[in-house]
């Protein structure tokens, strides 16, 4: 029987991918072949039309890796879905090609969910590149958060706002907390939490599917931790920060979206006009610095990103 099907959707990080795989192997489980010391799992790698040697590289160096690979980009969110679809485990792990396993995390979040029924989510403690703690365990956001967080803002916002969010006053790093969710980058449900609730929602084509899947669990009665134990270095961003401008977008969009379906439309009317407006004080400040000779280029570069963001609308995903 497989305990776990890590989901790893893949675009254009070959090197990357290629090391996470290699801390899986590495640690405290064992692919395929089920083993009397060790956790049994599979690998599922679903790539989005990387144009690099990803699949190539997957089928002469990974042979025990089951490679999905699509004939076009399909988005980070359906991607996962089709390794959901083709997922056997008990537990499924949704994880991003550019993290790396540290030691026997895979089977501490398992025991944890063997020895706690009534959890369906847990979420690893997340490392930078540097050694330093990610907040990926958060509270849900409310309107504050909307309003501050991921803009010009975030730096005059309210101390409470922003750490009651990212659980700032829940505990240490290290340890076992209840959350409202954790950050998709590396996040095990059990199989009956998605058998129950359905797969992630694909109008988030990326960003915040996560968030709203942890929520949807929590609605249907189960709890989301963090288990501070369990370790994951992610270097974070790295497929995202190839397409700027459409990260841009697609994160606000979802951001709408979120706050549309549990906030209502009215909510996310306001909170687009106050982004519209975030952008439109972004390109004045970055033409401004532009002008002056600082950093020309680098100016340049984000004020073509913030424009096609204005020229995309912001209209919420649907």
């Amino acid at each position: 029987m497989v305990d776990l099907s890590i989901i790893i959707v893949s675009w254009n990080v070959s090197k990357l991918l290629a090391t996470c795989l290699e801390s899986i192997l590495a640690g405290s489980v064992t692919v395929g072949e089920p083993s009397a010391d060790k956790r049994c799992v599979e690998i599922i790698v679903v790539d989005s039309h990387s144009s690099d040697d990803t699949v190539e590289m997957l089928r002469e160096r990974f042979p025990q890796v089951r490679v999905l690979a699509q004939a076009e980009n399909l988005g980070f969110t359906r991607c996962n879905n089709i390794g959901l679809k083709a997922a056997s485990g008990r537990y499924v792990m949704l994880l991003n090609p550019d993290t790396e396993v540290v030691g026997d995390a895979l089977p501490r979040m398992m025991d944890y969910l063997d020895e706690h029924p009534d959890v369906g989510i847990v979420g690893p403690h997340t490392l930078n590149a540097a050694g330093t703690t990610q907040l990926t365990r958060r509270r849900f956001p409310g309107l504050g958060v909307a309003f501050f967080e991921s803009t010009w803002l975030q730096a005059y916002a309210p101390r409470s706002v922003l750490d009651h969010y990212y659980m700032l006053d829940a505990g240490s790093d290290d340890a076992i907390l209840d959350a409202d969710w954790v950050q998709g980058s590396a996040l095990m449900a059990r199989r009956e939490v998605y058998d129950q609730i359905g797969a992630l929602d694909e109008a988030y084509v990326m960003y915040s599917e996560e968030l709203d899947w942890c929520r949807r669990v929590k609605d249907a009665g189960w709890r989301v931790v963090y288990v501070g134990t369990a370790q994951i270095i992610h270097h974070g961003g790295k497929s995202s920060e190839q397409v700027a401008a459409r990260s841009h977008i697609h994160y606000q969009q979802s951001k709408l979206r979120y706050f549309r379906k549990y906030h209502g439309w009215l909510v996310a009317f306001v909170l687009r006009v106050f982004l519209i407006g975030n952008y439109i004080w972004q390109i004045g400040l970055e033409g401004g610095k532009a002008l002056l000779g600082h950093k020309r280029e680098m100016r340049l570069e984000r004020i073509r990103a913030y424009w096609q963001v204005l020229r995309s609308g912001l209209k919420a995903a649907s």
